[in-house]
């Protein structure tokens, strides 16, 4: 077996980029190696120290419950020692640089010993990060004194203080230091030996023993181990280049002579000895330092904390009144009763005070009071709050208290379903907000309990497959384009598969589908710099790479949070947590999911839109969900942004069912999801033909008979079980999860307590379905029916809350369509995408767009005159801070008279706030230039292209006149005002032109569309993009389209290249055209036929048939002609003027990648203006105003004409 041996000091993944051992191997790498313990030191932090011992335990029993493995006191075959090598500072509060150079930060590496050194060394991480961060998070002497309890010390590498001492020469220093070390941890400080084969390590291993000696200090032997094995040392320097962002050879072996301190900042190591290695090969490295060995094991029998205890560290809740959180919580919950229900009936108290009893039970009081408490705060400082979410919405004290808004009487949603006694676990109200008001709650949230007790919670980002490819190839200094190669063999979506699993290196996790792709396992075998790549991208994937920030979740705890797990601080400067949500939760604290939904904002903004424009008062809370005309418009599908309903799949559906009520919604939302699916057809079916349902037993219709005879939510199984076989409310929920979970052994069991009942250990009796009169046949299949569908069946309660939500925006769509779609346009002002999607969408429905204008826009869209007008904070380089500006001058100030006026008020405007020591934006060339472009200036009465050529001149002459009246060289008052910049007249650019230019500073056409030319041509056609989805009187596809080979027309705006799971390459696009766009793609044959020519931004006609599954429209193309091929035969001419003594020896290559791009029949011609000659050249062309607004763009072409050939 070998020496025994403890490894003291080694950097896991956790260490950032600093260490190469996954925590997942070490366990098994050390019992290889007899390793009887093993300390977790990452550099300045704990990310991994609860995995680390979750890992231990797994690799003990792969089965264990880590907290139940605690408990019962079992030890793990390798002892997890929780540590950390901290960075020690002279002083922490200091954070300057002296002479340039940071202050000096020595290594120290410190164990828990205990639970009191586990706390000690969480307050010291935290602190190190909270008060002593500057570039790194460190700590100092007098810290270290104050929280130095429970904890062993070990003198470090040889960046530690004592070695640095030796290092100089300072033998006092270290003997100083060792002392002070041995007076705060007496026998549990530590001289830490190493020998990783450096000239420096071998200089003073005599004279830290003589430290040692002369101080009464035991040594211990240690490895700085950073990765497993000791050819892993390539991958822990590429894993540092990465950090670094260096270089280095593939071929690298590590080894040199460098005198380089290993471990210290920035530095490489300089030999392939900082692996886990044996006892039998440090015994070997340290022979005549015996005992350095056996302190390993000393150590190790020291360190005895057991991690796993959750704690109830849920913070208490003080009402202001002086009032027991508890009979606050009755005296609000019957409050809102009387609000919502106005009687009080028997039901309603009844379940009321259930619910009350029980919350008061499991010690949940509190819990509900802090969250009503900021929902309240934020409903009465106008931050919107959503209906509710999840199973919380069953709770009758939530929906009286107002942290839900969703009845739940009325929809029959079940408390239990969130919270009951024989199913103790946390309650967890999740709860959204406007995404613009979130950070608002946060704040309020942290004022009201100390920031302190406050925390958001940490993420990692990981080396992901692509990401990995992409930095090993930065790596080893290979070209962009060596390493695009290998990434765009790569699927856009890995899912659960890895590199290895795309190369067959690796058997696939799913054994019905096949990841391989033949094309990247061709490369990999054929190019050797290729191979290299993904050989070690391989073994770096999946690697921490840095920390980040949950994007929804904070905790809020009773204590100083840093006394129960250790702090971080984002990039940002915000504290974090470092462990992870789960690991949060498991300790004890509680997360709150503070949620930004952005259809929250969208309903209140549409809202105010409606106030402003129209003075109506929109109170969707206190209206009923009845209105007949809202389902319709759901029913015919027109669910454009509406919320949940707005997929091509879900139109669809909504078509088929042509719902009713909100119930049939809430159906909706529950079914269209993978798995229950299948169901939607019987759904359909029943409903609109409820006389044919039949239920396997009469005591099934009072459950199922909302869903027409359709099991469709968790909340139905539970009751089948009630209703069926007697069961408890609690008894219901775990069977309910059991079944979800397809636990084999355990529903067997349960399907017999199910059809014949049981007495459990507390002498409570389940009677089962035999003694209730349903025959044993009829259980079983009832049983079998409910275990199929438990793990897909919905939760109602959140479906319902999501069903309002749905409801609301249906209704803002059909009452005031434009002020809603100008809200959820302003909602998405980022995403060019979608703004376009919605530009169409009111355009295809005659609702005016009204371009961008200089006296009228906003930085957001408005509403104006019926229609939506465009906001100037859409265009690219401008930004709400200037037009922000732009408005204030305007409203203060009067419209703007003409383009030198604008440009001399905003100049002014700026000067004087400059001058009154205000910082605003001001106006530039870049700004100036893509306003002109979006046709901001149209209003004053000059084209684009005249703007264009004299925007400059205007903007310098201006702001020497502004400068100088400022200066006080003339006189505001006395001086006679400028006359304004002559503008010469000049020919407007080409309506090609003024899209492109449109499209490129917006990213959306503005005054139409470069389409516009095909209208005629497309009326052609018998489809367009808009009529894919025409359904029968069903709502089914029409048989017209579902079997039917048609023909489309348009811009092919995408085209890629993917691979399918069993690594067949395929094409995938889209076609836009003047109504809309739609998915393509190309399969087979069919695809190796259309792949030479699959390329974007080219005008197509395309041939194939329509499938229309799940969310999306997708055209299968069986074959693509460029435009031309269904144009008239009339040959057309198309002219390139230049002047041959003026252009650039590029200018005709970039001429004729022009052309190239449109294939067809027209003929092309180039006239040098210089001498008037004309060329024929031989390349043919698809002449159409796409191509003229290309060639335009190449500097050189001085005009370009389309005529029609003479015959």
């Amino acid at each position: 077996m070998g020496r025994e041996f403890a490894h003291l000091h080694v950097h896991t993944e956790y260490s950032l980029l600093d260490g190469a051992i996954r925590l997942t191997d070490v366990f098994k790498r050390a019992d290889e190696l007899n390793v009887k313990a093993v300390a977790i030191t990452d550099h300045g932090n704990m990310y991994g120290a609860l995995e680390f011992v979750k890992q231990a335990i797994k690799y003990t029993d792969p089965k264990a419950d880590p907290f139940k493995f605690i408990d019962d006191k079992r030890q793990c075959k390798v002892k997890p020692i929780i540590g950390c090598e901290v960075y020690m500072t002279e002083d922490m509060k200091v954070k300057t640089s002296v002479n340039g150079k940071m202050p000096k930060a020595n290594h120290l590496v410190l164990l828990c010993k205990n639970e009191v050194g586990y706390k000690n060394l969480i307050k010291l991480v935290s602190l190190a990060y909270t008060e002593g961060f500057y570039y790194k998070p460190r700590l100092d002497f007098e810290l270290l004194k104050r929280h130095s309890e429970g904890l062993i010390c070990l003198s470090a590498c040889l960046a530690g203080v004592i070695p640095q001492c030796l290092l100089a020469g300072d033998i006092d220093g270290a003997n100083e230091w060792a002392k002070k070390f041995k007076a705060l941890y007496g026998d549990d400080f530590y001289i830490e030996l190493q020998d990783h084969n450096i000239r420096e390590q071998k200089a003073i291993l005599p004279l830290l023993r003589d430290v040692a000696i002369k101080n009464g200090i035991k040594m211990v032997a240690t490895n700085d181990a950073h990765y497993l094995k000791k050819e892993d040392a390539v991958m822990q320097k590429v894993l540092q280049c990465i950090a670094f962002r260096k270089t280095m050879s593939p071929d690298d072996d590590i080894e040199s002579d460098s005198s380089e301190i290993a471990g210290s900042d920035d530095s490489y190591f300089p030999t392939k000895e900082f692996y886990l290695k044996s006892g039998d090969q440090m015994a070997e490295l340290f022979e005549g330092y015996e005992d350095c060995i056996t302190n390993t094991l000393e150590i190790a029998d020291k360190c005895d904390f057991r991690f796993f205890r959750k704690e109830k560290l849920l913070p208490g809740y003080t009402p202001e009144n002086g009032q027991e959180p508890y009979e606050f919580l009755r005296d609000l919950c019957y409050n809102g009763l009387k609000k919502k229900y106005g009687e009080i009936t028997e039901e309603i108290k009844t379940r009321a005070e259930y619910e009350l009893g029980i919350i008061h039970k499991l010690g949940f009081v509190n819990y509900f009071l802090i969250v009503w408490d900021f929902i309240h705060y934020s409903e009465t400082h106008g931050v919107p709050v959503g209906p509710g979410r999840g199973s919380g919405v069953g709770s009758i004290v939530a929906y009286a208290i107002g942290i839900t808004k969703v009845n739940p009487l009325k929809y029959s949603l079940i408390f239990e379903r969130f919270l009951n006694e024989e199913r103790v676990s946390n309650p967890d109200f999740d709860i959204d907000f406007c995404v613009e008001g979130r950070e608002k709650v946060i704040e309020y949230v942290i004022s009201k309990y100390g920031e302190k007790n406050v925390s958001q919670i940490v993420t990692f980002g990981t080396l992901a497959a692509k990401a990995a490819v992409k930095d090993v190839g930065r790596v080893f200094n290979q070209p962009f384009a060596e390493v695009d190669k290998i990434t765009k063999l790569m699927p856009k979506m890995m899912g659960k598969n890895h590199i290895g699993h795309l190369l067959g290196l690796i058997p696939p996790k799913d054994k019905d589908t096949n990841p391989v792709i033949p094309d990247l396992v061709d490369l990999y075998n054929s190019d050797e710099m290729s191979r290299k790549i993904l050989d070690m991208a391989m073994k770096v994937e999946g690697m921490p790479r840095q920390t980040g920030m949950h994007a929804a979740g904070v905790i809020i705890c009773k204590d100083v949070i840093s006394d129960h797990v250790p702090m971080a601080m984002s990039g940002e400067g915000i504290i974090t947590t470092q462990f992870n949500m789960i690991e949060c939760e498991e300790l004890g604290l509680l997360k709150m999911d503070f949620l930004g939904l952005r259809t929250l904002t969208d309903i209140d903004k549409a809202v105010k839109y409606v106030k402003q424009d129209k003075g109506i008062d929109l109170d969707f809370y206190n209206m009923e969900y009845d209105d007949p005309e809202v389902y319709k418009l759901i029913g015919e599908g027109d669910t454009h942004a509406v919320f949940q309903l707005e997929g091509e799949g879900m139109k669809k559906f909504m078509r088929d069912l042509r719902p009713s009520n909100l119930e049939d919604i809430i159906a909706g939302i529950s079914l269209y999801r993978p798995g229950p699916m299948d169901k939607i057809g019987e759904y359909v079916a029943n409903k609109r033909n409820p006389d044919g349902i039949k239920y396997d037993h009469p005591l099934c219709e009072p459950i199922l008979k909302v869903t027409y005879g359709v099991m469709v939510y968790q909340e139905q199984v539970m009751e089948m079980v009630r209703k069926l076989a007697g069961y408890s409310f609690g008894r219901a929920d775990i069977v309910r999860r059991m079944m979800a979970k397809k636990k084999a052994d355990a529903m067997q069991k349960e399907r017999i307590i199910f059809i014949n009942g049981t007495v459990d250990e507390y002498g409570r009796e389940t009677i089962g379905c035999v003694r209730n009169g349903v025959p044993e046949a009829t259980a079983n299949k009832i049983f079998d029916d409910m275990t199929s569908f438990a793990s897909y069946a919905f939760n109602k309660s959140h479906a319902a809350a999501y069903a309002v939500l749905s409801y609301q925006t249906a209704y803002l769509k059909r009452y005031h369509t434009v002020e809603f779609i100008t809200a959820v346009l302003n909602d998405r002002i980022t995403s060019i995408e979608e703004i376009t999607n919605y530009l169409t969408y009111l355009k295809n429905r005659n609702i005016p767009v009204y371009p961008p204008n200089i006296n009228k826009s906003y930085a957001d869209f408005s509403v104006e005159n019926g229609g939506v007008r465009i906001g100037m904070a859409a265009i690219k380089n401008v930004g709400f801070a200037v037009v922000n500006e732009i408005v204030k001058e305007r409203e203060e100030n009067g419209d703007f008279k003409s383009f030198d006026k604008f440009v001399e008020r905003m100049l002014t405007r700026s000067k004087k706030a400059k001058d009154a020591g205000e910082a605003i934006s001001l106006i530039n060339k870049k700004m100036l230039e893509n306003l002109i472009y979006a046709g901001t200036f149209d209003t004053f009465g000059y084209n684009r292209s005249e703007l264009i050529a004299v925007y400059d001149t205007v903007l310098d002459r201006v702001a020497k006149d502004v400068n100088a009246k400022a200066s006080g060289q003339f006189s505001f008052f006395d001086m006679e005002e400028c006359p304004p910049t002559e503008i010469p007249r000049r020919r407007e650019f080409s309506q090609a032109d003024k899209l492109r230019w449109e499209k490129a500073v917006s990213g959306v056409y503005l005054t139409g569309h470069p389409l516009e030319e095909y209208r005629s041509k497309m009326k052609e056609y018998q489809y367009d993009s808009s009529s894919l989805t025409f359904t029968d009187e069903d709502g089914n596809l029409s048989t017209e389209l579902s079997d039917k080979t048609i023909t489309l027309g348009g811009m092919l705006v995408e085209a890629d290249k993917r691979y399918s799971k069993s690594g067949r390459e395929f094409g995938m696009g889209k076609l836009e055209d003047l109504n809309g766009s739609v998915d393509l793609m190309v399969v087979g044959f069919k695809w190796n036929n259309i792949k030479p020519i699959w390329s974007k931004d080219q005008m197509v006609t395309l041939t194939g048939k329509v499938s229309l599954k799940e969310d999306s429209v997708t055209f299968f193309v069986d074959a693509m002609q460029p435009w031309g091929y269904v144009e008239s035969e009339k040959i057309k001419m198309l002219c390139v003027y230049m002047n041959f003594s003026q252009i650039e020896p590029t200018t005709l290559d970039k001429v004729g990648e022009v052309l190239n791009a449109y294939p067809g029949k027209d003929e092309v011609y180039i006239k040098d203006l210089d001498d008037g000659s004309v060329s024929k050249i031989k390349t043919t062309v698809n002449a159409c105003e796409m191509i003229r607004a290309e060639l335009y763009g190449v500097d050189g072409v001085k005009d370009v004409g389309i005529y029609d050939k003479i015959r």
